[in-house]
């Protein structure tokens, strides 16, 4: 499968659907919305598939991309996918492993832009929200975006972080959340 991103860079895919890449009109939509949040960011690519959000975001000029992933073959394709299109003072690391199991390794570091993109009808969304807002990785001013299927009902709320709105875009739907402050 081709896949291409940002100023026409062509990606690198597995074959078959063993990771289902973000469609380009929800990858266009989701940077036109934080069109303003990229460059310069820390962002944390969740379930990273192709890494074709991590790429998108290093091209948009991300900081740094830190992503996630179970497959080693899936890895191993986002490894050279990000360093194709990283520019010499962009940081990026891939860590393989269960997203559940792995978050915690994470601990102490803080992201301005979280993109969790699991298979639709695992269960990990409710764990994967939790540990993010125990940890507190979404820095203050920050917002995660969680890809799913429309007919998924996401929490409103989840321990510190809130629901602060929802797009759908055909068979895919994102839900947006924010962390509240815990101070009074």
């Amino acid at each position: 499968m081709s896949l291409r991103i940002y100023g026409n860079r062509q990606l690198k895919t597995l074959p078959g659907q063993a990771t289902r890449p973000t469609p380009a009109r929800v990858r266009e939509a989701l940077f036109n919305i934080w069109q303003g949040e990229i460059a310069g960011c820390r962002w944390l690519d969740l379930c990273t598939g192709t890494g074709a959000m991590g790429a998108e975001a290093l091209c948009r000029g991300a900081r740094e991309v830190v992503g996630i992933e179970q497959s080693g073959r899936a890895c191993s394709v986002i490894q050279q996918n990000w360093a194709q299109v990283a520019r010499s003072e962009q940081k990026f690391r891939v860590i393989r492993g269960n997203v559940v199991q792995r978050i915690p390794d994470l601990a102490g570091q803080m992201f301005d832009c979280i993109y969790f993109d699991p298979p639709y009808a695992s269960d990990l969304y409710e764990p994967v929200l939790k540990l993010l807002a125990h940890h507190q990785f979404l820095a203050p001013e920050g917002e995660l975006a969680v890809e799913h299927s429309p007919d998924r009902v996401l929490p409103n709320a989840i321990d510190s972080l809130t629901a602060c709105r929802q797009k759908s875009y055909g068979n895919t739907a994102i839900t947006f959340y924010r962390a509240q402050s815990t101070t009074t």
